[in-house]
This record gives structure tokens, sequence and C-alpha cells, in this order.
């Protein structure tokens, strides 16, 4: 006998509607607290396509609609044109598990292990204040 697949972590959280209520706090959350005047500065003034982006990526990423990967762009390459430090990728990271620790209806270990996961990738998009050496 056959055991089903265990549901994604895209229908353990609720699907759409979850997803999109996170990137809505997470992009909230930067406009308005000054501990992330810079990663908010790298952005434009409308976060309407931003927050579009991040939540058909987060859709796909968890296991839903993968409409965002389709697309064949590899979100890394997207954000090379930016200069990304560690201290930006910090501010993203934590700002991200702030929104998700925030969310009371999200498993804390599903939620634990989507912050940890989201802020190593941040980290991995560090391209700026780096030393030769550590590139080389």
């Amino acid at each position: 006998m056959n055991a089903a697949a265990p549901p994604s972590p895209y229908v353990r959280i609720g699907g759409e509607p979850v997803v999109r209520a996170i990137v809505d706090r997470f992009y909230d959350l930067i406009e308005r607290d000054a501990a992330y005047a810079g990663l908010r500065a790298l952005h434009g003034a409308d976060l309407g396509p931003v927050r579009h982006g991040l939540t058909r990526f987060l859709a796909g990423w968890l296991g839903g609609p993968r409409d965002w990967f389709e697309r064949g762009q590899c979100v890394m390459s997207l954000h090379r044109a930016f200069p990304i430090s560690s201290d930006l990728a910090d501010q993203w990271a934590s700002a991200m598990t702030c929104t998700i620790a925030g969310d009371a209806t999200l498993d804390p270990k599903l939620g634990d292990a989507m912050a940890e996961a989201l802020g190593h990738m941040a980290r991995g998009m560090i391209n700026f204040g780096l030393a030769k050496s550590a590139v080389a």
C-alpha cells in the first residue's frame, strides 16, 4: 500500500492567501520600520511589482503554483544587479523572520524552517563589500 505524499508547505500554511499576507506584512514592515531603511531604499517607490513577484516566488518555492519559476529566471541572477551587502541581506532576513514569526497561524516548526532557508538565500545574494580574497 502506497502512502499519499505529505502536503506541500504551500498547502500546510494555507496557500495563496497566507503567502500574500506574509509578503504584504514583510513589505509593510520595511516601509514603516527605520531598522530596514537601507533595504527600503534599494526598492523603487512602487512596491506593487515586488510584492507580486515575491508572492509568486514564495508560492512556487513552497510547492504551490510554479509560474514564477516557469519564466526561466533565477532569483540569484535577478538580484545580481543590486549592491547587496551583508547588512542588507541581514535586514531582509530579519524582516522576513519577524514577519513569519508574527503569523500565529503558521506551524512554528514550518515557520522557523522557512525563515532559516530564506535567510540563507538572502545571505547567498551578498555581492557587495566582500574582500577580494573572499570571492576569488
